[in-house]
């Protein structure tokens, strides 16, 4: 969606050189999310005041704009030790991207408060009309402003509020999906961020030890008036007076980020923040707030140590981000099993479900829910959990199902995929079946995820960090997960031994067989080469690749804006077959597996219409490969298993088409990594 990153140092000077060089750093880290416009919102020279600097375009641009305004400013390098600033990178929603609809977005000319945003305000246009109705003037076409001029307004009309208090009212009046940061000239040297549905970390920094990993949540008494609406706002009876401070020492640094990576390379120790927390940080004590307390909830929020390294965001020699991660996937294909899976004695463990196992033997039916990349790993695995567990498996595109109202029962078991654990269709559909009693499973990417934390039980997958919009490690991760979890309900079935020893024996060398496909580099690029300047093409399969088919072709669309389609082998006579020509580009996956005939027929079909087949087989399969106009040979393994390898090819290639039409392969047009708004 958009990247969120602030900061804030208190008795820590700075210049505002370096502050500015943090912010912009930082949503580097996070460009991933949004890169149409950014913009930086900084205390000015005495800190009474803000300067509010903002670019269309990419990070880079506004880099250059601020050193143009800041080079020849001799107070830029003035020490202060207390500064508060923060920085965005937009992934435009409202209003088209352009310099005055880019965030930070402000209340007032005088910059009275500014916000940073990363969500949708979904009732945005009832509340402009109240601001309307009151006067207030709007400059800009995002939902985002209306939320700056609410807390303007709550301050005008109630201004012995604290800066966490007109937050906490303003959220009140808003709906949708958000995460918020706010600084104000009103309340020099204090940060105010919360978060309902879009995700938001705090990163905490010191010279000294923490005093507890703990943050008690402090609950503020309502009282609402009868008939309250936006004229009235909820009017706490006490103002809570007890601050948590997190140190002996108070020096402190404060990073709010929407992503662990922006914060790394400053300090590993983050704190999770939950819907509708309001963390407020003032003469340098954080806080964490909330109006209603929760059945459920653990009335503190917990400091957790980062595993990532910044070693691991860096691209290397590696042209691109996506790159890079497509050739990580021999070790993030280890890492995913690393600690699982005993090659030696055939077993298979997988902690964070292993209590729950029992339970989802006994239930009616397997539910997987994703969205994109992550709905085509469940598809990839469907056949297998079919098989193995002998259970009904229904695979879902999260977005339908809640569009449906699905029937959920309590004896259901549903799986929800997401590399970012914050899909926001996802995620809705989680607690929807939660709500109707159904055992949840997370199969994520990102602890501490929203996924990670509403589910029962789940299974990390271990891929590390992935920086490039389009996913491929976390692919062929979630993938490898899935298969773990059909050979740990299998276990006890006698009857299966030799399938599961099959599959385990494959899973060891599958590390090798990536490498084999990765070495397949150059010939791909080769093929890249004739299809770069093509309008379409068709991807075939099916069986096990049928997913490869819906993956391959929806990492063609991604990146190369080529149309693309995958197809159903079985489906070609009924509607395909007219596409086929001698100009039509037609990608077919022919593996000797069960279904091998049947793709040996769709094949033959294809080269009857003068169509001209690229084709993906194993290695040594001269009879296959007699049909091809082309073809890429893979290593044979487990069918179950082919999916891994016959997708690298189709990353590989959507990568150099990409990069020879010279476009952006990290950051393609119109998407963002982590979509948290339906």
């Amino acid at each position: 969606m958009c990247g969120i990153f602030a900061y804030l140092n208190y008795l820590t000077p700075k210049t505002r050189r370096e502050v500015l060089s943090m912010l912009v750093n930082g949503l580097k880290r996070l460009e991933y999310r949004g890169y149409d416009s950014a913009g930086v919102a900084v205390d000015d020279d005495d800190g009474a005041g803000m300067f509010l600097i903002r670019r269309s375009g990419k990070v880079q641009i506004l880099e250059n704009a601020i050193s143009e305004q800041f080079s020849e400013q001799p107070a830029d390098e003035a020490t202060h030790p207390v500064h508060v600033g923060i920085a965005h990178t937009r992934w435009a929603t409202h209003g088209e991207p352009s310099e005055r609809n880019s965030h930070p977005q402000r209340s007032d000319p005088n910059y009275g408060f500014v916000v940073v945003h990363n969500g949708i305000m979904t009732n945005y246009k009832d509340v402009k009309t109240f601001l309307e109705k009151r006067h207030y003037t709007f400059e800009s076409d995002t939902d985002t402003e209306i939320i700056a001029k609410l807390v303007h307004h709550l301050y005008t009309q109630h201004p012995g509020y604290s800066f966490r208090q007109l937050v906490e009212q303003a959220i009140q009046q808003m709906e949708g999906a958000f995460a918020l940061v706010f600084k104000s000239k009103h309340f020099p040297g204090e940060c105010v961020a919360t978060r309902r549905g879009s995700p938001l970390l705090v990163g905490i920094k010191t010279k000294t030890r923490l005093a507890t990993d703990h943050i008690p949540i402090l609950y503020s008494k309502e009282h609402r008036p009868h008939g309250t609406g936006h004229d009235v706002p909820i009017i706490p009876r006490k103002e809570s007076i007890s601050e948590f401070m997190l140190l002996e020492d108070k020096a402190v640094e404060y990073f709010f980020a929407s992503d662990a990576s922006a914060v790394i390379e400053h300090t590993d120790r983050v704190m999770y923040l939950e819907d509708d927390d309001v963390a407020a940080v003032k003469d340098g004590a954080l806080s964490i707030h909330r109006l209603k307390k929760c059945t459920d909830d653990p009335h503190f929020r917990e400091i957790t140590t980062l595993k990532m390294e910044i070693q691991e965001i860096m691209k290397g020699n590696y042209k691109y981000f996506m790159q890079k991660e497509i050739f990580e996937q021999p070790e993030s294909i280890v890492n995913t099993m690393r600690g699982r899976v005993n090659f030696e004695k055939k077993t298979v463990t997988l902690g964070g479900i292993a209590d729950y196992i029992p339970e989802i033997k006994r239930c009616r039916r397997l539910m997987l829910i994703g969205c994109g990349t992550s709905y085509h790993s469940a598809v990839a695995t469907r056949q297998l959990l079919e098989e193995l567990t002998e259970l009904p498996v229904v695979v879902e595109l999260a977005s339908d199902f809640l569009d449906r109202n699905t029937p959920i029962f309590r004896d259901d078991v549903c799986f929800f995929i997401s590399q970012s654990g914050e899909t926001a269709d996802t995620l809705l559909a989680l607690r929807y079946c939660k709500l109707r009693g159904a055992l949840i499973v997370g199969i994520t990417n990102t602890v501490g995820s929203s996924i990670c934390r509403e589910s029962h039980c789940g299974v990390h997958i271990n891929a590390g960090p992935e920086i490039g919009v389009a996913s491929t490690k976390a692919y062929t991760s979630q993938f490898i997960s899935l298969v773990m979890f059909a050979l740990v309900m299998s276990d006890d079935r006698l009857s299966l031994q030799g399938r599961r020893h099959q599959i385990i024996d494959g899973l060891a060398q599958l590390d090798s067989h990536v490498r084999r496909v990765l070495d397949l580099d150059d010939r791909v690029r080769e093929l890249a080469t004739d299809l770069y300047q093509q309008k379409s093409l068709l991807i075939m399969g099916r069986g096990y690749n049928y997913a490869t088919c819906l993956e391959g072709a929806l990492k063609v669309k991604e990146l190369t804006y080529m149309h693309s389609e995958g197809i159903m082998a079985g489906e070609l006579k009924h509607g395909p077959l007219a596409l086929v020509d001698d100009q039509m580009p037609v990608l077919m996956i022919v593996m000797r597996d069960p279904v091998y005939d049947k793709c040996m027929n769709a094949l033959q079909q294809v080269q009857a219409r003068q169509g001209r087949p690229i084709i993906i087989c194993e290695e040594n399969d001269e009879k296959t490969k007699s049909y091809a106009s082309r073809a890429l040979e893979i290593p044979r393994t487990v069918d179950c298993l082919q999916g891994v390898l016959t997708v690298i090819p189709m990353q590989l290639l959507s990568y150099h088409i990409a990069d020879m039409l010279n476009y952006n392969v990290d950051c393609p047009r119109n998407l963002a990594k982590s979509v948290t708004v339906e």
